[in-house]
């Protein structure tokens, strides 16, 4: 499927667009299904780190990539990077994991897949997971190496993540957008989310609509994950939860949802009040997908044909601002 070819729209116009389950994938999400049945709602526990990211690891590697361990801001990570690339532009990636699990390493093939297909360099930010760090260790995590981006020369930035690191990306992407109204800092081109957590609150209805579809989340999984990040603290301060947040001046964010996942409304009601404030913000929603699907490349073609408009997204937002650094440099 052309990833620019425009499928299916609900809700209010330009908000959503659905893309139909492939029959090659039916048998393909049944097998997963199978698979992950015996972690659904364990993966919320600091003592899931290990076969979380085990899993995670298993993305294929994309050709041509090279990985090196190093930091920005101060925050170690890994910089992915693809053959022939502009080092004015650069995707920071914010890794999923309820904010107590997951990791550079990890994730770095799966960056490398997004980085190679949008021709830019990806740094993954390995920022402090809870309980041993609760919140708001991530958000100055995410602050700093979105900095270190800057310093080190970047033009144009786009910010991506995947569920917690979605939510966390979307917070982000608030914070550096309201440095660079009062004029301090760069910008933001754009953020790429994936199935994001963006209300700890967790007041969504599909929650409990989907909770017997969804193969790995549970609310409870969820709310204990949400209280060892917080400690205590307010779950809608628009720093936590991005639902709560004030919106309007973003610039343009694509989300990515599975429709079988208790998320689903994270996303569509960050979108629905995104619009409404006059963001060009799209909910992509995939029939029949379960969470964070674009990891499954390889196994599943809604993968590759989500990152496929992931990265036609990537490529013209951070060539857009890239060019127009360069004109007013």
């Amino acid at each position: 499927m052309d990833p620019d070819q425009k499928l299916e729209r609900r809700g209010s116009p330009g908000s959503e667009v659905r893309h139909p389950l492939a029959e090659k994938d039916r048998e393909s999400i049944a097998a997963m299904r199978k698979e992950v049945a015996p972690f659904k709602g364990k993966m919320g526990d600091p003592s899931a780190r290990g076969p979380f990211d085990d899993v995670m690891a298993h993305t294929p590697d994309a050709a041509g990539m090279t990985y090196e361990k190093t930091e920005r801001g101060g925050v170690e990570g890994i910089w992915c990077m693809p053959r022939g690339t502009d080092p004015g532009a650069a995707i920071l990636y914010l890794h999923g994991g309820a904010y107590m699990l997951g990791s550079a390493g990890a994730y770095r093939h799966f960056v490398g897949q997004i980085a190679a297909r949008a021709n830019s360099p990806a740094f993954v930010a390995e920022y402090r997971l809870a309980p041993e760090h609760a919140f708001p260790a991530a958000v100055d995590d995410a602050m700093a190496a979105y900095r270190g981006l800057v310093e080190r020369g970047a033009r144009s930035i786009a910010i991506v993540g995947d569920s917690a690191g979605g939510g966390l990306s979307l917070v982000l992407l608030s914070l550096v957008q309201s440095e660079a109204v009062a004029g301090r800092g760069l910008a933001p081109s754009c953020a790429v989310v994936m199935s994001p957590w963006t209300d700890l609150a967790l007041t969504g209805r599909s929650l409990q609509d989907g909770a017997d579809d969804d193969p790995l989340l549970t609310t409870e999984m969820l709310s204990k994950a949400s209280a060892a990040y917080l400690g205590g603290h307010d779950r809608r301060d628009p720093r936590v939860s991005p639902l709560y947040g004030h919106l309007a001046g973003l610039p343009p964010i694509q989300l990515h949802v599975g429709t079988s996942e208790i998320l689903l409304d994270d996303t569509r009601r960050y979108v629905e009040r995104a619009r409404a404030e006059g963001v060009d913000a799209t909910a992509h929603l995939w029939e029949g997908m379960t969470h964070v699907f674009p990891s499954s490349i390889g196994t599943l073609d809604a993968a590759e044909q989500a990152l496929g408009v992931i990265a036609v997204f990537l490529r013209e937002r951070l060539a857009t601002q890239h060019g127009l650094q360069e004109m007013t440099a």
